[in-house]
């Protein structure tokens, strides 16, 4: 059996927080996201057209059809991919506004002199586990990793808490739906990224009208 420790020993450090970036993409983060109704300006969500199949890779996520609708109001909209040919134009993320409808996203708030966004309380977690470590380690190239993108002040050891606090606004938005509630930042800034072009080749669109009632 082990010795006890003598009296009036020092404990052990703790272990450092640590994050493992293992190539996590923001498209990943696009299967549900919160956006501003563009209708009464509550909270409204967007996800994939209900009725079709998982998507097997996150890249999939970028040309599924899309469904916006508000629990508030009632609004419903629809999107689907651009055809180019055979193909399909998947959208582009990042930036403050939804990639699909454009619309404001729901969860916004300034941090630093910045603005701090995310699609949904997945992501707010997912970047809560990265600033709040104190050792970051990479296993993926950084052209592909969601993390080895985000802008220097949200990686910055002196901006931690700050960051931290600006997450926890964001989880408490998450809660909150009513078009009183939304953020002051949560308004359009034009600031989506320029369009890469990507596309897929599948043969042709998703079907026409897949999952909807009485199709």
């Amino acid at each position: 059996m082990p010795s006890p420790p003598f009296a009036g020993s020092e404990p052990a450090p703790a272990e450092p927080v640590r994050h493992r970036d293992h190539g996590m993409w923001l498209a990943g983060f696009t299967g549900r996201v919160l956006v501003v109704c563009p209708r009464c300006g509550g909270r409204a969500l967007v996800l994939p057209r209900p009725g079709l199949p998982e998507p097997k890779y996150s890249g999939a996520l970028l040309f599924q059809p899309r469904r916006l609708a508000c629990g508030g109001c009632g609004a419903v909209a629809d999107w689907a991919a651009r055809e180019r040919g055979a193909a399909l134009v998947g959208v582009s993320v990042g930036g403050t506004e939804d990639p699909f409808f454009r619309r404001p996203l729901w969860l916004q708030t300034r941090c630093a002199g910045k603005v701090l966004w995310a699609y949904d309380e997945e992501h707010v977690e997912a970047l809560a586990s990265y600033v709040g470590a104190r050792l970051r380690e990479r296993y993926t190239s950084p052209t592909l990793s969601m993390f080895a993108r985000l802008p220097a002040w949200m990686k910055s050891a002196a901006r931690r808490d700050e960051v931290l606090a600006g997450l926890e606004t964001l989880r408490g938005l998450s809660r909150l739906s009513a078009p009183a509630d939304r953020s002051d930042a949560a308004h359009e800034r034009g600031d989506r990224p320029r369009h890469q072009g990507s596309v897929l080749f599948r043969g042709g669109p998703y079907p026409d009208g897949a999952g909807d009632a009485g199709g």
